[in-house]
């Protein structure tokens, strides 16, 4: 285990040695930037509990020639600040990295401080690139590749406090716009992204000792998507997909995977998404409602067991 925030921290500070022009705003969400703050106070900015504020910020130092870094709690982020994202930085293409945490039903502090419509919202807008993290080890490899970007960058995560290294140092290529192959398999592809990566290869742990071959594919990067990869894979497993995401059902991976299905004619033989309903989820821990809402591991495996099923004959 590993806490995200710790890596972004100690990797914000490590590239303000490199880069003189990197700034960092923080709308009170400040104490992993803690290393940073005190190594360059003049390049740190607090603004207090006002996010539309840290996004104006952050574009006004872009137009100055500085790589401005946004952290803070993404429920607000996305939305509070939509208008200051969108047309502050996403309308004259600036290089502004959004990273923040509290992406899906994590943190047990409600609805109110869930960000599962942010996908969709940041997907939306014009010249930004999207992305949602699992392994805390990615944020700061992805965090360094963000600093060349002309453009804005959306780095989610979950809490950030506690999360489970999935993969072993260059066991796989991390490059913004390409997928993961998590786990390889021949019969179904599981795509899914950020705190649902672990569920999903424990599922596909699950059903191999059932002889059935789940491909797990992390695609964390949702904006631009990896079409080419998402195209193998339905040549490659039967044209069987299944979507797993901490985000709402609709909006999110499963509807840019079926636009890229919709797209290329790709031919599929199932298709199903698993993900948060339309309602508001309420409290509770992060596993405990995935399975009140249906996309908790027994549901993830009951869905991979329904797309490999074999298809009734007709009459």
């Amino acid at each position: 285990m590993l806490s995200a925030r710790s890596v972004i921290g100690s990797t914000l500070a490590e590239l303000g040695a490199t880069h003189d022009n990197l700034w960092v705003i923080t709308p009170d969400i400040g104490a992993t930037l803690v290393e940073f703050r005190d190594t360059y106070p003049d390049r740190f900015v607090d603004v207090g509990l006002a996010e539309q504020v840290s996004v104006g910020i952050a574009a006004g130092l872009a137009y100055d020639g500085n790589i401005p870094v946004v952290s803070g709690m993404l429920p607000f982020l996305s939305m509070r600040a939509l208008e200051q994202v969108r047309t502050d930085v996403c309308y004259p293409n600036l290089p502004v990295k959004i990273i923040g945490t509290h992406g899906g039903l994590v943190g047990n502090g409600g609805s109110t401080h869930y960000a599962v419509e942010d996908l969709s919202l940041m997907c939306s807008l014009t010249n930004m690139t999207v992305t949602s993290i699992g392994d805390p080890v990615m944020v700061g490899e992805v965090i360094r590749q963000s600093m060349d970007m002309q453009g804005p960058i959306y780095i989610r995560l979950a809490v950030g406090k506690k999360d489970m290294v999935l993969y072993e140092p260059g066991q796989h290529e991390i490059r913004i716009g390409k997928g993961i192959v998590a786990r390889d398999g021949s019969d179904v592809t599981l795509f899914t992204h950020g705190t649902t990566v672990a569920q999903a290869l424990t599922a596909a742990e699950q059903l191999a000792d059932d002889g059935i071959s789940v491909r797990v594919v992390d695609m964390w990067t949702l904006k631009p998507i990896d079409a080419d990869l998402i195209e193998r894979c339905a040549s490659e497993t039967g044209g069987r997909f299944v979507v797993l995401e901490d985000h709402l059902a609709y909006g999110g991976l499963a509807t840019r995977v079926a636009d890229v299905v919709a797209d290329r004619g790709i031919a599929l033989t199932s298709f199903e998404r698993l993900g948060i309903p339309q309602v508001y989820a309420g409290f509770g821990e992060d596993e405990q409602l995935r399975d009140k809402h249906g996309y908790g591991l027994t549901a993830t495996v009951d869905a991979l067991r329904r797309a490999v099923a074999p298809v009734p004959a007709t009459a």
